[in-house]
């Protein structure tokens, strides 16, 4: 668990590099300080008060207010030392649970909650891809710090830590639907508080640099075991079925992306290979431990497919995703959540709710894999885009024109991604450093 926690917080540092390198030049640096202030913010705030939040030590979600966040047991990580995280999974029905056995699954409460920790991290990582060149650091941290306490912290409980969608027997084996939708929806509401960036649809705005994209894709990649395997919580059958199933629909969708792009661009892109993995991972994250190879090499086809298409909606609708956030996340986190009413298997786990395409199945369970990502969904998004509404309101969401123009990392933070010389895209920079024709406000 302790390399696993490990392996998911290096994919904060990855997105960095991923969103990093699709942004413009100008803007590379500011990209990836808004995942390291995630990493301050986050942990600062799960510390103090997050774990608590997420995790109902009684797991039933008793009581009203317990089905929707969890209680004070944890304030400041007290009681966390000595606890123990008691994960008795039963993967046989016939299987008797002894001390042994059960002393065998379980570690540390501390070890847990870092775990835990990292997803949260990722989590509020997810949405800076929406707002990329035009929103106030100062503002993004704000912004970090709240979002996570009103939103992840409350849905990381009602799906994982004994709230109410647990309870109603929704699945999400490691998180579509409290990572993945979560941060869509609040990335599609920023993009909207935000507007567009200045000369959107009408001047390129390319990635600048393919290849951070791609190592970032790795990296992410690498990592996305720990997040999906490490999900089981133990060394066992289901963990090894989530960790093959990752690799098969990430392949998958990375494969059918650009056979996409091919057929209807007459070209395969890196840009595309980068986005096709990652929604695959997406996709299968929800279901990763739930489900037969087969239905993860399905799952990683549709994804695929249909987040190749969904990121063109925001030409189509006119709201600027930066970083096709929502095409990605959003859509790529639902395709894997819905599938589990379908084709949900539980190989190892007996008992479980099967996918109404399996012997046994029911459709009540696509009802719940609907409803899931539904009010999560809608949760988020509105919670966002108020809180984004205040912020804009009162300090500024949003980098004045002036600065946009000019390149929002030698605005906010004095800095550039590349030593230029005394040429430089804004305008702003010369061989003997920055140049005060921009002032630097927007931090």
């Amino acid at each position: 668990m302790l390399v696993c926690t490990a392996l998911v917080l290096l994919m904060t540092p990855g997105l960095a590099l991923f969103y990093g390198g699709m942004t413009r030049a100008k803007s590379v640096l500011n990209m990836m300080m808004m995942s390291f202030a995630s990493i301050i913010v986050v942990t600062i705030a799960w510390v103090i008060y997050g774990f608590s939040l997420f995790f109902d030590p009684a797991g039933d979600g008793s009581g009203i207010v317990n089905k929707l966040v969890g209680g004070l047991d944890y304030l400041g990580l007290t009681g966390v030392f000595n606890a123990v995280y008691e994960n008795l999974i039963v993967e046989d029905a016939a299987k008797q649970i002894t001390a042994e056995a059960a002393a065998a699954d379980n570690f540390p409460l501390m070890v847990f909650s870092a775990f835990q920790l990292t997803f949260a991290i990722i989590t509020v990582a997810l949405i800076s891809g929406a707002i990329a060149d035009r929103a106030k650091f100062g503002a993004w941290v704000l912004f970090a710090g709240v979002w996570v306490t009103l939103v992840y912290f409350p849905v990381a409980h009602w799906v994982w830590g004994g709230g109410w969608l647990g309870q109603l027997g929704i699945e999400d084996f490691a998180g579509g639907t409290v990572v993945h939708i979560n941060a869509g929806a609040a990335a599609l509401a920023l993009a909207l508080v935000l507007g567009k960036r200045k000369g959107w649809g009408k001047e390129p705005m390319r990635p600048h640099n393919l290849t951070l994209v791609l190592l970032g894709t790795g990296i992410l990649w690498f990592g996305w075991f720990g997040f999906n395997a490490g999900s089981e919580l133990a060394p066992d059958q289901t963990a090894g079925l989530a960790f093959m199933n990752t690799q098969i629909a990430t392949a998958v969708a990375a494969g059918t992306w650009i056979v996409v792009e091919k057929l209807r661009d007459k070209h395969s892109t890196t840009l595309g290979v980068a986005s096709g993995a990652v929604a695959g991972l997406v996709a299968i994250t929800p279901a990763c431990g739930f489900v037969d190879p087969w239905a993860a090499a399905v799952i990683g086809l549709l994804a695929g497919a249909a987040c190749c298409y969904a990121v063109g909606w925001k030409n189509k609708l006119g709201y600027d995703d930066s970083l096709d956030v929502v095409g990605v996340h959003l859509v790529g986190g639902v395709v894997g959540a819905v599938s589990l009413g379908f084709v949900a298997n539980y190989p190892f786990l007996p008992g479980q709710n099967k996918g109404v395409l399996m012997e046994g199945g029911q459709w009540s369970q696509v009802g719940l894999q609907i409803l899931g990502p539904v009010a999560v969904g809608l949760y988020s998004f509105v919670v966002s885009w108020v809180l984004g509404k205040i912020i804009d309101k009162t300090m500024g969401f949003r980098i004045s024109e002036e600065a946009e123009v000019a390149g929002i990392d030698i605005t906010s933070h004095a800095e550039t991604g590349y030593d230029l010389g005394s040429v430089h895209a804004s305008g702003v920079i010369s061989s003997n450093g920055p140049v005060s024709t921009v002032k630097k406000v927007d931090a």
